[in-house]
This record gives C-alpha cells, structure tokens and sequence, in this order.
C-alpha cells in the first residue's frame, strides 16, 4: 500500500488538527483512498464520518473499519456516544481513530493539505448559477488534446464533492478543471479555500438557489467568492453578457478578462443546428458540436477562454469541442419514430425557458408534449417563478402541456387562461406514465424537463416503448 498512500497519518493529524484517539502501528503509515459513504470503503481508506440530518456518518464506524478502513475522522461532538465503539473497531482491525472539532471542515483542510503536494498543477475553478458541468466538460475536452487533465466526474462538485475529487489528483496530471457549486451561503468561499484556483471562470448570475440565498444580488456576490483566494496573480473571467458583469469584475485581486461573443477575438458567429447541435466559426474554422440549445454557444465561448487561458492551442480547440457528447440528462436527444429530449438533470427558470424556446424553434410537423417537473429551491419565489415559465409556456408551440409535482400546480391557472395546449397535472409518476404513454404517437416531439429532484428520466422508457 506504501506505494499509493495519498497521506500519512502524521501529515492527516497536522492538517486537521486532529487528535488520536487510537493509533494502530499497522495504519501509521496513512491512507490510500478517502470516502464519506462507509459501503466506498475499501482496504486503506480514510472513512470520514459526518452528522447528517437523515444520516449520521459515526453509526456506521465499525461498518468502515470491518471494510478496511485504515483511518476514520469523527467528530468530537459524537466523542461520548461513539468514541468506545470506535476505538474497539480500530483495535480489531489494526486502524487508527482521529478526532476533530468539525469533520467537513476537516475534509476541506485534508483535501487542501494534498492539493499542495501538487505544486505545478495548474488549477481551474468554474461556477455559476447554470452551465457549470457543461464548460467544464468543454474545457477539459480540450486540454486534454495536449496535456494530462483531472476533473471532478458527474456533478461532484459540492462541499464535499469537491474535497473528494482533489484526492483523485496524481503526479502525471498538469491541469485541474474543478465545477464548483454550492447548496447554502458560504460554500463556494470554502470551496476556493480548498482549490484556490490559479484561473476561475464565472458562467452566469441567474435564480438557481434563490430560495436558499433570497435574491439575485447575493447569488452574484456567493459567486464571485470563487476569486476570493487571488493575491495578484490569478485570472478571472467574466461572463461580458450577465447584468451583474461589471459587479463581478470589481475589486478582485487579480487580472481580469471578459469572455463572450463580442470579447471573443477568433469568434466568427454561431448558429444553432436544432437537433443536430450548434455550429461556431472560430478562428476561421467551422466547428461542429453535438450539444444542442443556443445558449451552448456561449457555454463553448467560456471553455475555449478557459482553455486558451491555460495556453491551448488552436487545433486543441477544435478538436475538443468537435469531440464532446452529451452528458446523461443534460440535452440528450433520442431520435426515432417519437423524439425525446431528456433535459431533466436540474432545471431553473432560465434553463427551462431555453429549453422551452428550443423546442419551439424546431420546424416540427407532429405534435410537441411538454413535460415539465417542478424547479426545486426556489423557497420563496417558487410560486412566481414557477407562474414565469407558466407565462413562457403558455405561448409556446406544445400541444399537450404535463405538469409534474407540487410547485408546478400553480401553473395551470395562468396556462389555462391563455395556453392553446392540453393542460394536464400530477403528483403521481404512475399516473403521469400512463397518461403520457396514451397521448404520444409516432412523429411527436417529447421534452423532459424539470429538477433532479422530481427524476422525469423514469418517462423515458414510457416515451421510448410508444414508438416501437
């Protein structure tokens, strides 16, 4: 195990200012992979246990260590209930057991810990209220045309999400491209503690969490935390489209470059291809990409500054955005006798409203059905928000209109005052399947769009079957 330990136990105790409660001489020399899910533990990891409001890490100490656990973080605050149990378990398997007065933070200070081991590892942060997963993709796609390139996988980019990617870091890689995203105020600062990125890249300002951070005003400055750790040397990009870009751009302590259409020099235009994707002339050249929706223009535009920014060339542009593919639930397009579009990853306002549009824009003969889930954490504003698509909506091109979940049920009245289309809503998925499995008919356009929460992907077999 020496051979691919990430950490000994003396660096992990410095760098959580923890303290051992029990320390087997077999687990000194430290740990080799490091998870927050006690079924992840595999022989040599660090199991962190963390309190939880449904779950509490620290039931399912000895579960890690009869796994292999080979270090466990606990919680000092747990110390009188756990503490007994959790020596015995380190005693039996020759682990060791290491208090600490926070076990998140001390994740975030580990994690930090061995980014530093990595010097010359050029570090890449994106933010932003939506698009973060798909720049990220992008970008990565074409630094990894020339260089050896890590990033968080999927959307592990949260305060724990991201802590746990860095650990995925190894000597051979040159580039770091980490999404950062945030579920309460203050996550992206203690993100940027962690990272410290040497370029941030800022997507947008839109209401995606409103209902946790109240306006758009304090989405704007949670953001733009992510520049909180420059000290002169760094680079941020801003997005020169947002209405809070000149916001973003004050008083950051480094350089500061505008990305989009006009700050772009090789960009030519762009134009959207409907179902086939977009098309962009950069640098006198045409590039295909097989993402489909208007607004992936300017999500190509913020990784190509990212990437040139990181001193790719030319050709690696190209050739990474020509490469990319759609990433489960975020504008899948199934074609066939029905055509389904799975955009139902995450959903807010704005994203629902193109993907809306975007569906609208399409020369289609058959019928279109819109399925649209309930836009999660919204708090406050969710009734009007949820009344502002029902507006968009109700003017759109659908012929038959689904509304799934409970913040959704406000819609009907302003879709049935001025919307054409059928009108139909539920809070159950069986009875949703059944009724959309008898209105869908060879030739019909089928999108899905809603929260991760409400999960409209289990309609996807429904839509698919109706076609055979």
């Amino acid at each position: 195990m020496a051979d691919s330990l990430l950490m000994s136990l003396d660096e992990l105790v410095q760098a959580v200012k923890g303290t051992v409660l029990y320390a087997s001489p077999a687990s000194k020399k430290g740990f080799s992979s490091v998870t927050i899910d006690s079924r992840k533990v595999v022989p040599g990891s660090l199991f962190v246990a963390l309190p939880g409001s449904t779950q509490d890490g620290h039931n399912y100490i000895e579960s890690a260590f009869s796994s292999g656990a080979a270090v466990v973080l606990m919680q000092e605050d747990r110390i009188q209930d756990y503490k007994d149990r959790a020596v015995e378990g380190a005693q039996k398997q020759e682990a060791t057991v290491i208090a600490v007065p926070n076990t998140l933070h001390a994740l975030q200070q580990a994690a930090k810990t061995y980014l530093d081991k990595f010097p010359h590892l050029l570090k890449i942060g994106i933010t932003g209220s939506s698009g973060k997963t798909t720049v990220k993709e992008l970008t990565a796609a074409i630094l990894r045309q020339e260089k050896q390139v890590i990033m968080n996988e999927g959307n592990l980019n949260s305060e724990t999400g991201l802590p746990l990617s860095v650990f995925s870091v190894r000597a051979e890689h040159q580039i770091g491209v980490f999404e950062m995203g945030m579920n309460r105020q203050g996550e992206i600062a203690e993100l940027a503690v962690v990272l410290r990125p040497h370029i941030a890249l800022i997507t947008n300002i839109g209401t995606a969490h409103i209902g946790i951070l109240g306006s758009k005003d304090n989405i704007a400055k949670e953001k733009k935390a992510i520049f909180s750790q420059f000290n002169g040397k760094e680079l941020g990009l801003i997005p020169e489209y947002d209405t809070y870009a000149d916001f973003l751009a004050r008083d950051v302590n480094g350089q500061v470059k505008w990305y989009g259409p006009r700050s772009t020099p090789l960009f030519g235009g762009g134009r959207n291809l409907g179902l086939d994707g977009i098309e962009l002339l950069w640098g006198g050249k045409t590039i295909r990409i097989a993402l489909a929706g208007q607004h992936n223009i300017l999500n190509a535009l913020a990784a190509s500054a990212l990437a040139e920014s990181a001193g790719a060339s030319k050709e690696a542009v190209y050739n990474g955005l020509s490469s990319v593919k759609p990433l489960f639930g975020r504008g899948e397009i199934f074609k066939g006798p029905i055509t389904l579009i799975r955009d139902c990853y995450n959903a807010n306002p704005e994203s629902t409203i193109a993907a809306i549009e975007f569906c609208d824009d399409l020369n289609w003969s058959g019928k279109r059905i819109y399925v649209i889930g309930s836009m999660l954490e919204l708090g406050a504003d969710s009734e009007a928000e949820h009344r502002r698509v029902a507006s968009v909506l109700s003017h759109s091109k659908a012929d038959v209109i689904f509304l799934f979940g409970a913040e959704t049920e406000c819609m009907q009245e302003v879709l049935r005052t001025n919307a054409k289309a059928k009108v139909w809503h539920t809070t159950d998925m069986e009875l949703l399947k059944k009724e959309l499995a008898s209105a869908v008919s060879e030739g019909d356009l089928v999108l899905l769009k809603g929260s991760r929460g409400v999960a409209l992907e289990r309609l996807t077999d429904v839509v698919k079957s109706q076609g055979v």
